[in-house]
């Protein structure tokens, strides 16, 4: 998936590359760890990092995390800012199963940050295609506060999915990675946590939140006016 984000950008046309990249701010502290499962802190919002690409320096965590637009570490170190984002995640509201939940923002990372896509607990966090969200697949999510909780996925919605069986989150876990360990010993990227749906732990689908994230960067390079992100609720605390 990472390579073909990265086709798929450079192909299109070159400012489209700087949309992205523009917004990172100049003076972000040189030399600041970026990684997968840290905690980044926008505003009052604390939150954890989800998938970190290093070859195109962007990262991504829940759209609800978002703030006054730049993004720091929990020293308070500048490491980026926020360039992209949806969210109409419910806050205290019923939601149906057929409702789509979308839960992402895309944030620029600052050239002199050192940017890397290894896993607190060492391992490497790739995005695979073949692997998506199914009911059943056997997952671990790593939040800043819970750590690395693993389960499975109890089931699939409408870009959407929730977790069973050992997965658990708390305040401060919000974006998340949910992954698959792969049998090279890898993390194939699968969701990013977003909140919780009844008893279940609930994440945003990598595979929707990519796709959107796509659609909205050459909407955006193209000059064209993406149609507003509908948010008929206020967004949860992360």
């Amino acid at each position: 998936m990472r390579r073909r984000w990265l086709r798929m950008l450079t192909a299109t046309a070159a400012p489209i590359i700087a949309f992205t990249l523009s917004p990172a701010p100049a003076h972000a502290t040189p030399g600041v760890p970026v990684f997968p499962g840290m905690e980044v802190r926008q505003g009052t919002n604390v939150c954890t990092l989800g998938y970190v690409d290093p070859q195109m320096r962007i990262a991504f965590t829940a759209g609800h995390c978002r703030g006054n637009g730049q993004v720091s570490d929990r020293d308070g170190n500048l490491i980026g800012s926020q360039a992209l984002f949806r969210d109409n995640t419910p806050n205290g509201a019923t939601v149906d199963t057929n409702h789509q939940i979308a839960d992402w923002e895309a944030i620029s990372l600052s050239p002199d940050v050192v940017v890397n896509n290894i896993l607190p607990g060492g391992r490497q966090l790739i995005a695979d295609p073949a692997i998506v969200a199914v009911a059943g697949l056997p997952v671990c999510h790593f939040g800043v506060v819970t750590g690395e909780t693993c389960g499975t996925i109890q089931a699939v919605y409408n870009g959407w999915f929730t977790m069973a069986n050992g997965v658990v989150s708390q305040k401060g876990d919000s974006g998340g990675p949910v992954y698959n360990l792969t049998p090279d010993g890898r993390a194939a990227i699968v969701g990013m946590f977003n909140s919780t749906w009844g008893q279940y732990p609930a994440a945003v689908s990598w595979q929707a939140a990519s796709q959107q994230a796509r659609e909205d960067v050459i909407s955006a390079a193209s000059g064209s006016v993406a149609p507003p992100t509908p948010e008929p609720w206020s967004a949860p605390v992360p």
